[in-house]
């Protein structure tokens, strides 16, 4: 439902160059596309605008922290953290979080893209192939960063909306881990893309699924398990972490419990912001 949703959801820019209708590249956001994590970027820079106080962001970072060393996923608190979220966002308006997804972007997340990773994006840009971010980052703010990339656009975590406000529910799910694969699929579908003409790139095993499905697969900057996985089925590794950046880039990064744990921090905020101003 997550892939359905996510796919039907996603919005089309045509290619400048000579256009290639049925390959296509798929992109990972956060340690793949981005260092760190796109929703903890996101939140500091509401942090920074006072919306909310940096001992709640410290708390999330190292919420975030301990979920990757664990390296597990509880359903029962990805449940629990899911339903905090989706009852702080309700009653935010989407232009609002549009708005300030795209200053924070700018702002404090321009600067954490892999230059090697947009190298990559650009080279399908230039051969006519689209290029989409997957990502569990809401859909709103993904947008945000495809736009800002040039890319063709993104798929996200869908949240419903009425007239222009958030309701609180999402319709399907959170987009994580297989729902990725099917929100591809879906998209491909649509569009009438080959997936074995199709490249996708990401840092983590827990888009195995995605990357499993196209014809041409790439570990960047990967974890362990998935660089494991990359040596023995032979797929190409690019990692583009050096020295300090290597070292912390497991810190702000956001999968499953850590991309909720974000949201509810971030719509916390926002829905202060949002009530402060009514």
């Amino acid at each position: 439902m997550a892939g359905e949703v996510a796919a039907a959801a996603a919005v089309v820019t045509v290619p400048t160059a000579e256009p290639d209708v049925t390959g296509a590249a798929f992109f990972d956001v956060d340690n793949t596309m981005m260092r760190g994590a796109s929703i903890y970027h996101f939140a500091r820079g509401l942090a920074a605008r006072g919306l909310f106080t940096t001992r709640d962001l410290f708390k999330f970072a190292l919420g975030q922290a301990l979920f990757r060393l664990g390296g597990s996923e509880n359903p029962e608190h990805i449940a629990e953290a899911r339903e905090t979220a989706l009852a702080f966002v309700a009653g935010t308006e989407v232009s609002e979080v549009v708005r300030l997804g795209e200053d924070i972007y700018d702002e404090a997340m321009a600067d954490r893209i892999w230059a090697g990773t947009r190298a990559l994006a650009q080279s399908h840009l230039d051969a006519g192939q689209r290029v989409w971010l997957v990502t569990a980052t809401p859909v709103e703010l993904a947008r945000v960063i495809a736009q800002r990339l040039g890319l063709t656009g993104a798929l996200g975590t869908v949240s419903e909306t009425k007239d222009g406000v958030y309701t609180g529910r999402l319709v399907g799910d959170l987009l994580h881990g297989p729902a990725k694969a099917e929100a591809v699929r879906a998209l491909a579908r649509r569009e009438g893309l080959d997936l074995s003409r199709c490249t996708a790139y990401s840092d983590s095993a827990n888009d195995l699924p995605m990357l499993s499905m196209v014809g041409n697969a790439y570990a960047i900057n990967p974890d362990s398990e998935l660089r494991e996985h990359a040596r023995r089925n032979g797929w190409q590794v690019r990692d583009f972490r050096t020295g300090r950046k290597a070292t912390m880039i497991g810190l702000p990064i956001a999968a499953g419990v850590g991309a909720i744990a974000g949201a509810v921090a971030a719509a916390a905020a926002l829905r202060r912001h949002y009530r402060s101003r009514h």
